[in-house]
């Protein structure tokens, strides 16, 4: 990475550990007014503003008591729904075969997938996500579209051929085989070229046969550094038919698993209805799952176990999962966690649900290593929080009390006007570049 040197000036927020397991005001560290120091793309320093010194011909920009943080990180989305969020009325299968899959088939148009894909991340980016895991569509040319745009914006991305042999329209049925050899092409091509991420995707057990489980599984085996997504006990009829179609399997996850796809770099989407034995399956192994609250309302799915999971030690990621949820904002998607938290018997506090968007997300990703956090050497993807953007919430933080009480209402009630800037790999994204109001498309 190469790139102007620049001073972020601010309050800032920096995590040193994971506040489910040890006491937040422990290893959340506020700098009221502190600095980040971008050099060639990464952070090189973070701290009070008064300790680090000016680079020699830096940029320096003032954000007064905007919140500088790390870009939030969507880890469990569907590209393809962008043009159809927010359809009205259906449970998971009926809302899959009356929205979803009649929008996907279009993604054959390869003009078509470039269009949504660009209008996704305008979106995206303008509500302050700066990384999105993404399920494309059966059609390679959805993965094709997805990987250009994001490397054309300079993102950290990650997709995959979305694969379905059965309990699907034929338009976007594929084969064992061609589920393998598109998966293996896209991956040559794409995995790990500049900021990109393949990720091997069978949709979930419903419509992939257990031969094609299995080819999929054979390919994780030949490239384990990529990760693998699915979907995991959504919803109680999603589990009955699952019981169905493998009634040899002793549960769910067992679906997965013998057909070798459970493991570590596993992303196991919404995971609300586990059993006993697979809680303990998926800690043993380290995988990761990913909470998608507004979804799990929107589509009546459940309430997830975040305070039980977590005192387990399980990993876990936060995600918006558009189009089944409702909004491509990170901070509608914390809020609706700490609804559903509290639904459970546990309020979340804001450093938990920053947390979750950001290192927890990274950490599911495998990519903590690189983003999801303001700390020294990491890739200097960032959102800038106005902490006033409202009225509503400008007068509620006239009476906070505190670092936590001024943020918290715009985690509640913030969306795309909190969004002062992005940052991208240390460049400054243009509000052209995320705002889908300065575009005609």
């Amino acid at each position: 990475m190469t790139g102007k040197t620049h001073v972020l000036r601010g309050q800032t927020l920096q995590y040193t550990g994971d506040p489910f397991a040890q006491p937040w005001d422990s290893c959340a560290q506020i700098e009221r007014r502190g600095a980040v120091v971008i050099e060639n793309g990464l952070i090189a320093a973070v701290g009070p503003a008064e300790d680090l010194s000016v680079p020699p011909g830096a940029t320096v920009t003032d954000y007064g008591d905007d919140l500088i943080m790390a870009g939030f990180i969507d880890a469990h989305v569907h590209y393809p729904q962008t043009a159809m969020i927010a359809s009205w009325g259906k449970r998971l299968i009926d809302w899959l075969n009356t929205y979803t899959f009649p929008e996907e088939a279009r993604f054959n148009d390869s003009t078509y997938a470039r269009k949504i894909a660009a209008r996704y991340f305008d979106l995206a980016l303008g509500h302050g996500t700066t990384t999105s895991v993404s399920y494309a569509t059966s059609h390679p040319e959805s993965v094709d579209a997805y990987f250009e745009e994001a490397k054309r914006r300079g993102l950290r991305a990650f997709t995959g051929k979305t694969c379905m042999d059965r309990n699907a329209p034929d338009s976007l049925r594929d084969t064992p085989e061609r589920a393998y050899t598109d998966s293996k092409r896209l991956l040559e091509t794409w995995h790990g070229v500049d900021r990109l991420g393949y990720v091997i995707t069978p949709r979930f057990s419903p419509t992939s046969t257990p031969e094609q489980l299995d080819a999929l599984g054979a390919l994780w085996a030949e490239h384990p550094d990529c990760l693998m997504q699915t979907h995991l006990s959504e919803q109680s009829e999603e589990i009955a038919w699952v019981k169905d179609l493998y009634p040899d399997a002793t549960d769910y996850l067992d679906t997965y698993e013998a057909h070798g796809l459970v493991g570590a770099r596993g992303l196991y989407g919404h995971a609300i209805h586990l059993t006993p034995r697979e809680k303990d399956r998926l800690q043993e192994v380290g995988a990761g799952l990913v909470h998608c609250p507004t979804s799990n309302t929107f589509i009546g799915s459940g309430v997830f176990d975040m305070a039980g999971l977590k005192q387990m030690g399980q990993r876990i990621g936060l995600a918006t999962d558009t189009g089944g949820g409702s909004s491509f904002s990170m901070l509608r998607t914390m809020a609706a966690a700490y609804e559903l938290g509290q639904l459970n018997g546990g309020a979340l506090h804001p450093s938990q649900l920053l947390w979750l968007a950001t290192c927890g997300s990274a950490q599911v990703l495998h990519a903590d290593h690189q983003i999801g956090n303001l700390s020294k050497g990491l890739e200097a993807d960032l959102v800038v929080l106005n902490l006033s953007s409202t009225a509503a919430i400008a007068q509620r933080i006239a009476e906070a009390e505190g670092f936590w009480d001024s943020v918290f209402p715009t985690i509640m009630m913030g969306d795309d006007r909190a969004i002062r800037d992005v940052w991208i790999a240390g460049n400054r994204c243009d509000q052209q570049d995320f705002d889908p109001s300065s575009k005609t498309q």
